[in-house]
């Protein structure tokens, strides 16, 4: 989708970044390797534009594609 963030992973990776995860833990969660929860990280951000993880879950939520994490 050309609006939306697409992948199931890059929101789950987006997901767990915004709960403070690692890439490490995000990766032991979802079953995936540390580098590719980096890759679809990278992807997310460069889909929304901006640079790093904290910018690309500021991004998601300013746009309504990920709810904000409550602990």
């Amino acid at each position: 989708t050309s609006r939306g963030l697409g992948d199931v992973y890059k929101r789950q990776c987006l997901h767990w970044a915004a709960a403070g995860k690692t890439s490490w833990e995000t990766g032991r969660i979802l079953d995936i390797s540390e580098s590719t929860v980096n890759f679809h990280l990278r992807n997310a951000s460069r889909k929304l534009q901006v640079r790093g993880r904290r910018a690309a879950v500021a991004a998601a939520i300013r746009r309504g594609l990920l709810h904000p994490v409550t602990a």
